[in-house]
């Protein structure tokens, strides 16, 4: 059973999140890795920390051109994103980070 999470968590990572690139980098990282091994609504709970701690749903709107209320609820615990929408997401917060992240099989 997931427990949300408080006021004070969140406000704790936008801060951090604000401050510290690492941070802000491993959490992009950890949200794109959730979706990539098909955990999807830790995904999409990274994610929207992220968004909501560095560029915020109204900037991504303009960015992306989708409606912010339309992407705050694809990102949203019973969001269901589209993959197109999804990866011009990702692909946008990746470009605006400056990171570029790719996939490598698995080493056993």
């Amino acid at each position: 059973m997931n427990m949300p999470l408080t006021h004070d968590f969140k406000e704790t990572i936008r801060t951090r999140a604000q401050k510290d690139k690492a941070f802000r980098d491993a959490l992009l990282r950890e949200g794109i890795e959730a979706f990539v091994s098909g955990d999807v609504e830790a995904g999409k709970a990274v994610m929207r920390d992220y968004i909501n701690a560095t560029i915020g749903f109204g900037a991504l709107s303009k960015a992306t051109k989708m409606p912010s209320k339309s992407l705050m609820r694809q990102f949203s615990p019973s969001g269901n994103p589209q993959a197109r929408n999804l990866f011009a997401v990702l692909g946008y917060l990746q470009k605006q980070a400056g990171l570029s992240f790719e996939l490598r099989p698995a080493k056993h």
